[in-house]
Formats: structure tokens, sequence, C-alpha cells
């Protein structure tokens, strides 16, 4: 009994600690090249834009790249959360356009091999953070690992990223296939990167839907394209996101276009869409059962 009253008032003050539901969006692509963490920091920038509250986690424990695109050098990372030695809020560092960043940790494989005690410090610091946010950008790493699973089928929306490639198109396929099969998800936005024009964009996506057509039953709902531009490259080279660096840019304007459609993107009114329920959902899908015992 006590136990449950425990229970019930640590929820009523994660609740208020954060009232709001936050909208978890996972950024992601089957392959690497294909600009992810650059539509991650962008979509992030424009969002901040826009008013609303935006942090950024990097979620490629293995390769952190977000503070690099950045030139940004955190002296302390998610690893330091995760082993209880920090606080979430005493890694998190401000990034470009009033951002919040949580820097990743270089080295991890993946979530399945998170110990039991950073299992418990991930769920903790998430939810007892104060910082008062309204969406979530997962950017995750490259790959079908159970890193990249798990991040997306935890979030509430996953946006696909793919460009003009085969290679890009069939890997995208892959982990589609991979989340709809294992996970149950069955809707995802596709985005096309790096698009030579609005019609070629277009003309990936439906590449994309012609082949999950025909052997997957999934939704792909198409995000838009973000068109090639030499500034984005420019704006790489001066570390910073190119929607702060050349606002007018081909490239910035279509990121503010995917941030109006994020915006009209459902958001949970009910425990679901708080962040605790988000890392909860991480955590358990990557809980390994006992193993059985031979007679």
């Amino acid at each position: 009994m006590a136990d449950s009253v425990g229970q019930d008032q640590a929820s009523g003050l994660r609740r208020a600690i954060n009232p709001k539901p936050v909208q978890v969006i996972a950024i992601t692509g089957g392959k690497g090249g294909v600009g992810k963490t650059s539509v991650s920091l962008n979509l992030a920038m424009a969002l901040s834009a826009r008013g609303k509250d935006v942090m950024l986690l990097d979620a490629d424990l293995g390769l952190a790249n977000v503070d690099v695109l950045l030139g940004l050098y955190p002296k302390n990372t998610l690893l330091d959360v995760m082993e209880g030695r920090l606080t979430l809020e005493e890694v998190i560092i401000d990034g470009p356009g009033d951002i919040k960043i949580v820097p990743a940790s270089s080295g991890f494989k993946d979530m399945a091999q998170l110990t039991p005690m950073q299992h418990a410090g991930l769920i903790q610091a998430f939810s007892e953070l104060s910082v008062d946010i309204d969406v979530l950008l997962v950017d995750t790493a490259a790959g079908i690992s159970d890193g990249v699973t798990s991040f997306c089928r935890a979030a509430q929306e996953v946006i696909v990223v793919i460009c003009d490639e085969p290679a890009s198109i069939t890997d995208a396929y892959a982990l589609i296939k991979l989340l709809h099969r294992d996970y149950g998800i069955s809707r995802f936005n596709i985005l096309t990167n790096m698009a030579k024009s609005a019609q070629e964009g277009r003309e990936v996506y439906e590449k994309m839907v012609k082949v999950t057509d025909r052997f997957l039953d999934v939704t792909l709902n198409f995000a838009g394209h973000i068109p090639y531009d030499e500034y984005v490259l420019k704006a790489i080279k001066k570390q910073r996101g190119v929607v702060e660096a050349f606002p007018r840019s081909k490239a910035s304007i279509a990121f503010g276009t995917l941030a109006d459609k994020t915006l009209k993107w459902p958001i949970p009114k009910v425990a679901g869409g708080h962040l605790e329920f988000f890392v909860e959902r991480l955590v358990q899908g990557n809980q390994q059962p006992n193993a059985e015992v031979m007679p």
C-alpha cells in the first residue's frame, strides 16, 4: 500500500514539474550520409524560431556528431547521467537558436547493452527533468541497430530521411520493415533530403511508397523535401546550422516549412506525451527476459 502511495506521489510530482505533453520525434535514416543530423539540428532551430522550447537529444551513442557539427566540446555527456554521476540538467548544453542539446557519449554500441543501473538512471533523469520543453527531437544513429529501433519505437513520430540513391531507399525500406515487423509501427514520415527540385523530392518519395506498398502494410506520409543547397555546406564549414547562418537560403525556407508541418501533428493529451513515458518505453523495449533454466 505504501509503495502504491509513493508511486502515485512520484507520478503527481512529475506531472507538476512538467505538466504539458511533449512531442517526441525521432529522426532516422537507413544509411549514413543522408544528412540526418543536419535535418535534426535545423529542424530544432526552425521550431525554436516559431516559439517552441526544443531539446535535441544526440542518440548516436556510438559516434556522437551533433556537438561536432556545431563545434561544441561538452565536458559531460549522457553516459554520466546513465551511470548516476550527474543529472540530466547538468549535462544539457545551450545550442544556437535557444535550443537545448543533450550530448551523446561515444563508445556505446546500443541501448540493449545498458546495465540495469543505467536503465534506471535514464528513466529517473528524464522523469525529474524540470526544464520546460515542447518538443524533443531524437537524432538517431544510422542503420538498423537495436539503439536506432528502440528510439524510433519509443517516439510518437518517426521521420525517415532519404535521398535519391538506391542504397538510401533500400536501407530505409529495411529499417521500416524491421520497425513494422518487430514493433508494430505502421506510420512513417518520409523526408527527401538534398533534392535537386520539388519534383525530384516527390519522385523519390513515390519510389519509397511503391516498394512499401508492394511488400508492407504501412502508411508513408510525405513530410516534404529539403533542396540541395550549397549554403548548407557553407554552414557546415562554419559549424553552424543553415537556418541560423543563412536564413533566406532555399534550405532554410524548406526547414521552416517542415517545422510548420510537424507543429500540425497530433500531440498526446495524456501521460503518454510526457518524457518519462518515452524513456520507460525506450528502456522496457530493451530489457532482456531471464534466460530459461535448462533441466
